[in-house]
């Protein structure tokens, strides 16, 4: 969220739509502060790359790569692609997170599904939406908004038991060509695992109008080592 962010930031001479957002995630974050610094690759008056990245001290941490767009008015026909699901108020919210103690699901989200997290499921969808600003005092974008759900659809379409099997994204790319319409982003998702040990996790991502991009996350697919005695 703070790269998009950052990568909104970046001036352009023309209105610019980020369509697609490729992001590596390198390293655990660490402690704070950290720095978001941000270059443009390739200029341009259609389309250009955009690239930041998130610093913890002297450790780059995650990187960004950002295609943006110009906008115009263009006739299209009108999209009639509806939410697959009910509401987010047709569901209950989360009251717990996947495991005990305080984790970015539980204090900086508030999300809905039909099922409580850590229940068992296949393909799975949620409602989310952020509970709290990304910088303080400084109301969230509809990018930062989309980021906030995209990188979930590992977390919510289970196809194994995750106590035994850790499967991990090490990238996320997000897909849009609109932004939502209020600050409720759905994702419907699935996972696909392979006994090589990697696999992929897909989420189609909605608001109350309907389709708005899609979030694809590469994973990791390992046994979860015991813990010692």
């Amino acid at each position: 969220m703070l790269m998009a962010r950052e990568i909104e930031r970046v001036p352009a001479e023309q209105p610019m739509f980020v369509s697609r957002l490729t992001i590596e995630l390198m390293r655990p974050v660490g402690r704070i502060p950290l720095e978001v610094r941000s270059r443009l690759v390739r200029p341009g008056r259609r389309v250009q790359l955009v690239e930041a990245s998130l610093w913890s001290g002297e450790l780059e941490v995650a990187r960004a790569t950002a295609l943006r767009m110009r906008t115009a008015e263009v006739a299209v026909p009108p999209a009639d692609d509806p939410p697959p699901h009910g509401p987010p108020e047709s569901v209950e919210a989360w009251t717990e997170g996947y495991r005990s103690g305080p984790a970015y699901h539980v204090l900086g989200v508030e999300a809905r599904s039909p099922v409580q997290p850590g229940a068992k499921r296949g393909p799975g969808w949620t409602w989310f939406r952020l509970k709290l600003p990304v910088v303080p005092g400084e109301q969230p974008s509809g990018l930062v908004r989309i980021c906030a759900a995209a990188d979930f659809p590992n977390g919510i379409s289970n196809v194994v038991e995750p106590s035994f099997i850790t499967y991990v994204n090490p990238d996320l790319t997000i897909y849009m060509h609109r932004l939502p319409v209020d600050e409720w982003v759905l994702v419907d998702a699935r996972t696909w695992l392979e006994a090589h040990g990697t696999g992929m996790a897909e989420g189609a991502l909605y608001d109350r109008r309907g389709r708005l991009g899609r979030s694809l996350q590469s994973l990791l697919v390992e046994p979860r080592q015991s813990p010692k005695p």
